[in-house]
């Protein structure tokens, strides 16, 4: 079953509703953007969902996200299997965005909200996802005629525990005041043959563009591992709780 992440929550009446659809991931966003959340309602969210999975009192240490594999796909293999081993623990798990911020400001934020894993969606490089305290899902923004090459060419083993795809936005579309930006959330779709190439090789995260009318065509093609959705569960630039028990009752039932 493709799991589903709910980004851009902004309050805990959006993450809950996420929760008791049963969204396997909320995303707070600490990018720029009007969806950016402050450091005390991100804690508030956070807490309104149950302790953060690293505070969690364990009968036995998890596994750790540990391998030594060569290639890609074996290493994002082992990423999702981790990442299931944390559902297991807590659903849904929480996840902040970040757009090129440095690494202490990040750690900061991180410790404070009491987040479960970490996004880095702007330019950063592979091995800044080392530098995080926590496991970090690494965006690759696929441009206009990136073939799929071209963009598993792009990804490296050794830090982020996933990758995700979304669509990069040009400079006609960025516009931070409706909560687009380059680094995603613009709500447009990119092509989904060359993610469904990609994905056909190692599980991958998919964004852009998707609702509830899309995400089950976008399932059947793509085949990801889990889908990623902001604007397509919004009215009027607010989450619509309708809108997000359909996009995962879909998305859940895909075949």
């Amino acid at each position: 079953m493709t799991r589903v992440k709910i980004c851009g929550c902004r309050t805990p009446a959006d993450a809950l509703a996420a929760a008791e659809a049963g969204a396997d991931f909320v995303g707070l966003v600490f990018a720029e953007s009007r969806r950016r959340v402050s450091i005390e309602d991100a804690a508030e969210i956070v807490r309104s969902l149950g302790a953060p999975v690293g505070r969690q009192e364990l009968t036995a240490p998890p596994r750790a996200f540990r391998s030594e594999s060569p290639d890609l796909r074996s290493w994002f293999e082992q990423g999702a299997a981790a990442l299931d081993r944390l559902l297991e623990r807590k659903q849904p798990l929480t996840v902040g965005v970040f757009a090129n911020a440095g690494p202490d400001e990040i750690d900061d934020i991180a410790d404070e909200t009491g987040i479960d894993l970490i996004q880095l969606a702007g330019g950063e490089p592979w091995a800044a996802c080392l530098m995080a305290n926590r496991q970090v899902i690494k965006v690759v923004h696929v441009g206009q005629g990136q073939g799929p090459d071209h963009v598993r060419a792009r990804f490296e083993i050794g830090s982020a525990i996933a990758v995700l795809l979304d669509k990069e936005q040009g400079a006609l579309e960025a516009d931070t005041s409706i909560g687009r930006s380059r680094f995603g959330g613009g709500g447009s779709t990119f092509d989904w043959q060359v993610a469904a190439s990609v994905a056909a090789n190692l599980p991958v995260w998919l964004a852009g563009g998707l609702n509830a009318g899309n995400v089950a065509l976008a399932i059947q093609t793509v085949r990801p591992w889990c889908v990623d959705v902001s604007t397509g569960v919004e009215t009027g630039g607010l989450k619509d709780h309708v809108k997000i028990r359909d996009f995962i009752a879909t998305a859940k039932a895909a075949r």
